[in-house]
């Protein structure tokens, strides 16, 4: 056998661990603002104020907007998700042990990547409803209320992030489910459930914060919440004779800030039977 073989598995193990962290690790990545690359233990978002436009004479000087920028610094953090893999385990089990170990390490970062981001919501200003109603649609129109308020854009980049019972809710609004309102699902957010109404998407997640009778769901645009991304996940796979195993190390570096109270509103709702 080929002494580079470890060499083989390494990088074939690293593949399935990147392709299982992007299809089923995380579903709200891609519903906020994501910067990949970052080099430090921070980064900065932009925070841009509002220009006005104003006139100006034949030959004069353009008028400057002088817009306000105000920088947000997102921490990184780095996270692990490892496991040994027992070398005669793999020839009891009739399942490819590899890969089982690839997707749970992949599910593990993308639970913590989605939990950097609710974090960062959970900093929220902007409330609607008291918890002493389920997610009916006159609370979803006060929070997309507050969003137009704002003057938060309507471009098909806000988000809506909600519990299980709340999805439930929504199921049995006639708005939410009828093609005449809402079309058909769309198949994305990494296989998540998601559906487009009133102009938002609308996606289950089931790490939301609560009690056993309270959820905070949370309605807001994409540029609201920043998330940044020092190291994407990586694999390190070492062979320990000792223990006759290889250890199968994930890790990754991220973290997430909210960028504008203004583009995030949390519904408070109950939670209760």
């Amino acid at each position: 056998m080929s002494v580079s073989i470890d060499n083989v598995f390494v990088k074939q193990f690293e593949a399935d661990v990147h392709l299982a962290y992007q299809q089923m690790g995380t579903k709200l990545r891609s519903t906020v603002r994501s910067k990949s690359g970052v080099v430090g233990a921070s980064t900065t978002f932009q925070k841009v104020g509002r220009g006005t436009a104003s006139t100006k004479s034949r030959h004069g000087i353009v008028p400057v907007m002088n817009l306000n920028h105000e920088p947000v610094e997102c921490m990184l953090a780095d996270y692990y998700a490892g496991d040994w893999v027992d070398a005669l385990d793999e020839l009891k089990v009739n399942i490819d042990e590899r890969r089982v170990v690839a997707s749970a390490g992949a599910y593990a970062l993308g639970r913590k990547t989605d939990e950097l981001i609710v974090s960062a919501m959970n900093n929220a200003t902007a409330n609607v409803g008291d918890y002493s109603t389920g997610l009916t649609k006159d609370l979803i129109l006060s929070a997309v209320e507050v969003l137009n308020t704002n003057d938060v854009p309507d471009d098909g980049r806000r988000f809506a992030v909600v519990g299980v019972r709340q999805w439930n809710e929504l199921l049995s609004m006639d708005e939410f489910v009828s093609a005449d309102y809402v079309g058909d699902a769309l198949p994305l957010l990494n296989g998540g459930v998601a559906r487009k109404w009133l102009g938002i998407t609308w996606v289950l997640y089931n790490g939301l914060p609560g009690t056993d009778t309270n959820r905070d769901c949370f309605i807001y645009h994409a540029s609201s919440i920043g998330h940044a991304c020092g190291q994407e996940v990586k694999t390190d796979i070492s062979w320990h004779g000792e223990r006759a195993a290889h250890f199968i190390s994930n890790s990754m570096s991220q973290g997430a800030v909210l960028i504008d109270g203004d583009g995030i509103v949390r519904v408070k709702c109950s939670d209760a039977e």
